[in-house]
């Protein structure tokens, strides 16, 4: 076989994310000892929205926000679960799969690029990079798995491997075209439901936190130790999402999203409108009244809501959205500040008034479904923008 990876390699390494010791406690994920290099013969999968920044300013991010959930939405329908690593960034996703299911990759990147043009007008940035092309360069990729609950569990990812293939992949290196117009992703699950978030302290924090050039990890997961720290003091923080939820929006929040999720080649009939406009309608009048319906409990559904969602994970750095005091927002700030003057870390903070949740349900009646929390004006991709360049 190519590269010396044998069957036995192969098997080894689908089970191997299925195999990690999964990690309850967040601090806990600055030890670099509960990291585990991705098998030899693995593929990193890349996206991105290329000019992410003007469409933020256009109001569009909403829809920046379900154009990179919909990769790991693509990825998940292809492979029949969502029990795979992957990052999602707020205007991109990132994936990691054994080589044997690289064409089953290249072919959901490929549609969601598709769709994301047609639907959107956006331009997706798709790569696949192998593994051994990233430990050629001297860099790794090593993988963790933190419960965020007890029904699911979302992948950190350590070593530097992945932010060398994303620069690679901004310079041209390793990217796939896109399909032909009309391509489609299979999307089912993939919901915009919800309103904005409004936060209870004061403002939504978008925080992104990265090693500094001295290279000192022992300092810089110290100072990680103290941001979560920060964040924890309940009478200043909070997680992005209300115990109860968040609030539903009206029944066609995010319609015209979903249309396009569901929609055919040939475009959706006005039969198939007036179904998607009764499902949801239902979906509203259960979940605002806490109606059980059949095996679904809408009580439940919002706890694992809550519970499930991903405001904070590790990729080769901290990036967390956290509901804080304004007061909280500038300790932290001087904080970092003086970490990154010191040149033990790069950060990039953005504050925003409201969040906002893309949510992927495979089963309404299944407990494993992900929801993706980010800055409702910008989140993730402007606290990128404010990071200063590596050195």
């Amino acid at each position: 076989m190519a590269g010396g990876v044998t069957k036995r390699d192969e098997a080894a390494g689908e089970a191997f994310y299925t195999g990690l010791p999964v990690i309850d406690r967040f601090s806990q994920l600055t030890d670099a000892d509960l990291y585990r290099p991705l098998p030899e013969g693995w593929v990193l999968g890349l996206a991105d929205i290329v000019r992410s920044t003007a469409a933020i300013e256009a109001g569009r991010y909403k829809e920046v926000n379900t154009g990179a959930a919909s990769v790991i939405a693509a990825v998940a329908n292809r492979l029949g679960h969502s029990d795979f690593p992957f990052v999602f960034s707020g205007d991109g996703a990132s994936f990691a799969l054994p080589g044997t299911q690289e064409p089953l990759a290249r072919e959901a990147l490929a549609a969601v690029a598709a769709w994301v043009r047609d639907a959107f007008g956006f331009e997706l940035r798709i790569g696949l990079v192998p593994v051994s092309a990233v430990r050629a360069q001297g860099y790794d990729v090593r993988l963790a798995r933190f419960a965020a609950s007890p029904d699911v569990t979302y992948a950190m990812f350590s070593g530097g491997g992945l932010a060398y293939a994303e620069r690679q992949l901004k310079e041209g290196a390793f990217a796939i075209p896109p399909a032909a117009p009309g391509t489609l992703p299979d999307l089912a699950g993939l919901s915009c439901r919800f309103d904005e978030i409004r936060p209870e302290r004061g403002i939504i924090l978008s925080l992104i936190l990265l090693p500094g050039p001295k290279g000192d990890m022992p300092t810089f997961n110290a100072l990680v130790a103290k941001v979560l720290a920060l964040a924890e003091d309940r009478t200043e923080a909070r997680r992005p999402v209300p115990e109860g939820g968040p609030k539903l929006g009206s029944p066609f929040q995010g319609f015209r999203e979903e249309a396009m999720a569901t929609s055919r080649a040939s475009g959706l009939s006005l039969l198939d409108y007036a179904r998607l406009a009764a499902r949801r309608l239902t979906s509203y009048m259960v979940l605002r009244f806490g109606l059980p319906m059949g095996g679904f409990d809408p009580a439940r559904y919002k706890r694992q809501l809550v519970e499930n969602t991903d405001f904070r994970k590790f990729d080769d750095g901290l990036r967390m959205t956290l509901d804080c005091t304004p007061a909280l927002a500038d300790r932290m700030e001087a904080l970092l500040a003086s970490a990154e003057e010191d040149g033990i870390a790069r950060y990039g903070l953005h504050r925003q008034d409201a969040a906002l949740m893309t949510c992927f349900v495979p089963s309404p009646s299944r407990s494993d479904h992900v929801h993706f929390v980010d800055g409702a004006m910008g989140g993730y991709a402007m606290a990128a923008r404010a990071l200063k360049p590596a050195v």
